[in-house]
Formats: C-alpha cells, sequence, structure tokens
C-alpha cells in the first residue's frame, strides 16, 4: 500500500481485475490483506469468523508492531470500532441513543442554520478576494473545504461531543495526523498521546460541567454503572467519534461538490427534479468513498476468499473505494457517475460498513451533507471547482479518499 495515498481507483480497477481479494504490504512491510469486491466485502464483514479486536492481531500480540507505527491507533484504540460480541453490543448501546433517528431530526434546524451561517462567510471571504484582486466578488477564489466542508461536521460533533470551541481546531489537526499513513513515527506518537491529551481535558471539564452532551451522558453512563465504561475505553470513544464524526463527512461533502461540478448533467438533472440531493449523496458515496481502504479486521482462523488464503491473525483493510467502483456489483458503468443509479438498481454501497458495525452516524452524515449541497448549489448556482482536478492535492493517506483543498469560484 502506498502510504502516500493518492487517488485510489486506477489502482483499485488493476487490484479488481486480479481479484476480490489480494495480499498487500503495510507501512513498516507489515502483511497484510484487502477485500475490495463487494460480494466479497459484504460476505467478510459479516463473517462469524472475523474479528475486530485486535488481540487477534498476531503481530501486535507477538509484539512485533512498534509504538510509532503509523496505523497503530486504527488497531488499538478502546471503543466500538475495535469490539466484539458483548462489549461491541455494551459500548454501542451506550452512544446509540445520540444517533435516534429523533434525536438526529432535531439537530436539523441547528444544521440549517450553521451551514447558512458557514455560508456567509463564504460569500464574505470571495468578495474580499475578488475585491484585492480588483475583479467582482464572483471572481474571488476560496478554499470550500476549509471554509465550509471541514466547520460543518466539526461543529455538529463538537456539540454533540461538548468539545469546547477553544479544542476544536487542534483536534482536527491531531485527526488528519491520526489517519495519515506516511507519518514519521516519532510524530504518530506524539499525536496519539497529544490526542489523549486533550481529549481527556475535554472528559474532565464535563465531569465538572455536566451538559446535554453525549460526555456527559459517557461519564453519567461510568459513575452509576461502575465497570460499564472503563477510562479508556471513555477516550477511545471520543476519539472514534472525533475522527469518524467529522473527517468521513468533511470528506463526503468535499467529494459531492467535486463530482457535482465536474458532471454538470446531474447537477441540471437535480433542479429540474429528476433525482434530489439525496441520490446525489447516495452516488458520491458509492462512487468516491470518503472512506478508501479502512482498517482492520482479523479472520480468527484460516480464510480463503475469491482465492486468496487470508491466515488467522492478518490485519484486513476494508477497501470500500474499490467496492464501490466493482463492475460485478455495479454494472459496466460502475465507474460512471449517475444520481439515478440507486433508484435502477437493487445493490447498495458498503461505503457506510455492514452489519454490526454499520456507522452509526449515518443518518446524521447523509442529513449533513445532503442540507450542506441543497444550500451550497441553491446560493452559489454557478460555483465552479477553479484549478483543474488533477492539479487538486490529495490526502496522504490510503485510508481517508479525498483532496485537502477545494478552491472554488462562486461564479
Amino acid at each position: 500500500m502506498d502510504p502516500s495515498g493518492g487517488c485510489p481507483h486506477a489502482a483499485n480497477a488493476a487490484l479488481l481485475a486480479k481479484g476480490a481479494a489480494t495480499e498487500v504490504l503495510l507501512p513498516g512491510d507489515v502483511p497484510a490483506a484487502v477485500v475490495l469486491g463487494h460480494e466479497a466485502l459484504k460476505e467478510f464483514i459479516g463473517h462469524p469468523d472475523v474479528a475486530k479486536n485486535a488481540r487477534h492481531f498476531t503481530a501486535l500480540r507477538e509484539g512485533r508492531i512498534p509504538d510509532g507505527w503509523p496505523l497503530r491507533t486504527f488497531a488499538t484504540v478502546q471503543g466500538m470500532v475495535t469490539s466484539d460480541g458483548d462489549d461491541h453490543r455494551r459500548l454501542r448501546a451506550l452512544v446509540s441513543k445520540a444517533f435516534t433517528a429523533r434525536r438526529v431530526e432535531a439537530l436539523r434546524p441547528g444544521i440549517e442554520r450553521l451551514t447558512d451561517e458557514l455560508l456567509d462567510g463564504v460569500e464574505a471571504a470571495a468578495a474580499e478576494a475578488g475585491s484585492g484582486a480588483g475583479g467582482s466578488a464572483g471572481d474571488g477564489v476560496v478554499d470550500l473545504r476549509a471554509l465550509f466542508a471541514l466547520p460543518l461536521p466539526m461543529r455538529v460533533i463538537s456539540e454533540l461531543l461538548g468539545v469546547d470551541e477553544e479544542f476544536r481546531d487542534r483536534l482536527h489537526v491531531l485527526s488528519n495526523q491520526v489517519v495519515a499513513t506516511d507519518i514519521a513515527p516519532e510524530d504518530a506518537v506524539a499525536a496519539n498521546r497529544e490526542m489523549v491529551a486533550v481529549l481527556t481535558a475535554v472528559a474532565a471539564s464535563r465531569k465538572d460541567r455536566p451538559g446535554e452532551d453525549l460526555t456527559s451522558a459517557l461519564i453519567a453512563a461510568r459513575e452509576e454503572g461502575g465497570d460499564r465504561l472503563g477510562e479508556a475505553e471513555l477516550i477511545g470513544t471520543m476519539i472514534v467519534m472525533i475522527v469518524a464524526g467529522h473527517e468521513t463527512t468533511l470528506n463526503l461533502i468535499t467529494n459531492a461538490v467535486r463530482a457535482l461540478c465536474a458532471h454538470r448533467d446531474q447537477l441540471e438533472l437535480i433542479r429540474a427534479g429528476g433525482a434530489d440531493w439525496a441520490d446525489a449523496v447516495e452516488e458520491t458515496l458509492r462512487w468516491d468513498s470518503p472512506v478508501s481502504f479502512f482498517p482492520f479486521r482479523y479472520p480468527t482462523r484460516d480464510l480463503t476468499v475469491d482465492g486468496t488464503l487470508i491466515p488467522a491473525g492478518t490485519p484486513v483493510l476494508a477497501g470500500f473505494s474499490a467496492a464501490g467502483r466493482d463492475p460485478a456489483a455495479h454494472g459496466p458503468d460502475a465507474d460512471r457517475f449517475d444520481i439515478t443509479r440507486r433508484t435502477r438498481s437493487t445493490t447498495r454501497h458498503l461505503s457506510l460498513g455492514h452489519g454490526a458495525h454499520y456507522c452509526l452516524g449515518a443518518p446524521l452524515a447523509r442529513m449533513e451533507t445532503t442540507i450542506a449541497l441543497r444550500r451550497l448549489f441553491g446560493r452559489f448556482p454557478d460555483l465552479r471547482v477553479a484549478v483543474p482536478e488533477e492539479e487538486l492535492p490529495r490526502h496522504r493517506s490510503f485510508v481517508g479518499n479525498s483532496v485537502r483543498e477545494l478552491p472554488v469560484i462562486l461564479g
């Protein structure tokens, strides 16, 4: 796996042509496997002999994975994403109350207000940039990712968790470092330690000043239930919520804007009533998944996937970006962005997971992105990306799938 990341789709197509699963080497020459065919991945994720707990990771258990390994946090963080069975159900139950359909829908008015507020800022920044160049407000180039796609989900998840504003910018920087696959060992260790320290401070502030937020509720459950939630599980759950709760939606909004700007016919189809914004969100999830290869799952016995033997204890990546463009599942035009696809196909993408570990925050991510697209293109119908797609700087990671900047002209 290339630790510098980049656009995954050409490499994914080459791998898929060879089979639905393959052996790979992770940074540090750690043997691993990826499952990237849609049906194979769906079956693998739901297989009873596939686990999430890193006690099944042979190389880690035997002490062959150093502290500075860039993917270590994905294996060792304590929380829902690294637990199985009763532990997983216990931890998921504690968090799921914040993501019921009623609770998520109750967030809609606030998300709409926040979206409009951020778009006011985008317009003001474009006007300033345009006037500085001697042109009109619409001529100014602004980074839509930094000004809009990032602060929207970051503020929403921070308010859900009770993270004070003073911590938010730093937590985004640390999240980027935690998911980076090309980070130096000493930087990986430092980022993880600081992430734990910052979230420990957040938890301490919520214990002193509890509120109507998820962190306060998790602390109350720990205090009342004794061993219901340990300290490491509390911090681990907060890490997962912060990273997954904003990085995934940030990438999804960014990728959807890029896709619609590059496919104006699809944008016009929505405006003409032939599809809706939710269709654009689902097709973006399939066509350009915000997560490319997600770590880790471990077979608890030797498994053969599409002819590839995956020994017990091997760390396995879920190849969501590849599965989304698998022609065997999505047809010969799987690499085409088509927002009417889901109304014509019974095959659903896997980009938000499948089975017991299906993303708890999926309804929230979908809502945020749908609101963001509707209001963004409603306000700036001629918005366009300011540079060619190939010039956009990519994530330096094979986990997250997006670009690091999105310069746009509002039109």
